[in-house]
């Protein structure tokens, strides 16, 4: 049975956002688990991060992209819920009950939109807003949700349904990046778990400006990569082929430059995986107040 009070994880993927943790850090409640997961930067991202929060657990991903660094984090967290947090600001920290509140409801998962009741974007552009209509229609369509928000990134789940998301390797050897790896990460989660037949309710979420510095996101070449997950992704299950393999933990992520963690690897309980789309996947909508 799950809590009622559940522990939670907030994961933090950083690259050079130094003049950002401050703020965001500052935001996050002290009593909940902090991982950040640093994708080697270059200013003092890591010594920020340690005089904010000297609880914080700071790992080093072992590859490169979002993607990575999530899945780093989703390995070390040790809390009944996951939280995905960006670290320059876009994110309200405040918001995080209302996830909860979902969450402790009865879903499995709980999908940020920036287009559902109570949500809001300060930093979309009319570009990205349209690539984001279109690539969300195709999931919809290809996968039977009801999504109004597939490119955002702010989402929370029971640890427990990280099996279902089938990511890379951690330790699959790699100059670069792997499939997987990138920002296409989240729309990859967002088609697994609703072909597990998870239950998902999305969360209204008002996305602010990042406070300082630019984002590595890329509307083409991201965009690109989205598109080529959903076409793969649809294919797969239409063929029925079997899953990618679930999250690989190893028994301890290189190269720790925090609190020394003497074992990442988790025990999951979670569903079964489903292969199979089914009209049992549930999408509600619960607006932030």
């Amino acid at each position: 049975m799950r809590p009622s009070t559940p522990s939670v994880s907030v994961i933090v993927p950083t690259r050079n956002e130094a003049a950002n943790l401050p703020i965001v850090l500052g935001q996050v409640p002290g009593h909940y688990e902090v991982v950040i997961v640093d994708g080697n930067s270059v200013d003092d991202t890591v010594e920020v991060a340690r005089r904010c929060r000297p609880d914080a657990r700071i790992i080093l991903q072992t590859r490169k992209g979002k993607g990575n660094a999530l899945a780093c984090g989703f390995a070390a967290a040790t809390g009944d819920v996951i939280v995905m947090l960006d670290a320059d600001g876009s994110a309200d920290p405040a918001e995080i009950p209302v996830f909860l509140d979902a969450l402790v409801a009865g879903a499995d998962y709980a999908k940020g939109s920036r287009f559902a009741e109570g949500g809001d974007s300060d930093d979309i552009t009319v570009v990205r807003a349209l690539g984001n209509r279109v690539l969300t229609g195709m999931v919809n369509r290809f996968f039977g949700v009801r999504y109004t928000d597939l490119c955002y990134g702010y989402n929370a789940f029971w640890s427990s349904l990280v099996p279902v998301f089938g990511l890379p390797d951690l330790l699959s050897p790699s100059d670069g990046m792997v499939w997987g790896d990138g920002f296409e990460i989240e729309t990859l989660i967002n088609i697994r778990v609703a072909a597990a037949a998870a239950d998902i309710t999305e969360v209204g979420s008002v996305e602010r400006t990042r406070i300082h510095g630019e984002s590595n996101l890329n509307a083409t070449s991201d965009g690109l990569r989205v598109l080529h997950t959903i076409l793969v992704e649809r294919w797969r299950l239409t063929w029925r082929r079997p899953a990618l393999p679930a999250v690989a933990v190893p028994d301890t992520v290189p190269e720790l430059v925090g609190p020394t963690v003497d074992s990442l690897r988790r025990t999951s309980t979670a569903t079964r995986r489903r292969e199979v789309i089914t009209p049992r996947t549930r999408l509600r909508v619960l607006a932030a107040a």
